[in-house]
C-alpha cells in the first residue's frame, strides 16, 4: 500500500522544539519533490517546508530560519525541524510527495504545486502553548 505517514506532533511551550517526521510507504521518496504543509483554523493551506529532488529548498517568511527539511533516503523519511516554535505555528501538519519532481522547491510549496502532490499523509497535529 502507497502512503506517507507523520509523527512526532505534540503539545510544546512557546520557545520549543519538535521534530516532525513522515515516513514513505510502497514507493522511494528520494526521487520526489517532499512538501510540508499546514493547516490552522481560520487560516488558508501554507506550504512551510519544501525540498526538491535535487535538493534545493524553499521555506516561506514565516518559518525562514526557524523549520529545517531534510531527507533520510535509507529511512525512506523526510524531517521537518521547528524551532523557537510560536502559538502561531499551531495547527495540523502534512506531508506531501510529488512524482513531477522538476520544477523549484518554491513551485511545490505553492498553491498550484500542493494540487499537483500525488500523495498525502493523515496529518499529526502540533499545538504551541505556554
Amino acid at each position: 500500500q502507497v502512503q506517507l505517514v507523520e509523527s512526532g506532533g505534540g503539545l510544546v511551550q512557546p520557545g520549543g522544539s519538535l521534530r516532525l517526521s513522515c515516513t514513505a510507504s510502497g514507493f522511494t521518496l528520494d526521487s520526489y519533490a517532499i512538501g510540508w504543509f499546514r493547516r490552522a483554523p481560520g487560516k488558508e493551506r501554507e506550504g512551510v517546508s519544501c525540498i526538491s529532488s535535487s535538493g534545493s529548498t524553499y521555506y516561506p517568511d514565516s518559518v525562514k530560519g526557524r523549520f529545517t527539511i531534510s531527507r533520510d533516503n535509507a529511512k525512506n523519511t523526510v524531517y521537518l525541524q521547528m524551532n523557537v516554535l510560536k502559538p502561531e505555528d499551531t495547527a495540523v501538519y502534512y506531508c506531501a510527495a510529488a512524482e513531477n519532481s522538476l520544477l523549484s522547491a518554491y513551485y511545490y510549496c505553492s498553491a498550484y504545486g500542493a494540487d499537483g502532490m500525488d500523495y498525502w499523509g493523515k496529518g499529526t497535529l502540533v499545538t504551541v502553548s505556554s
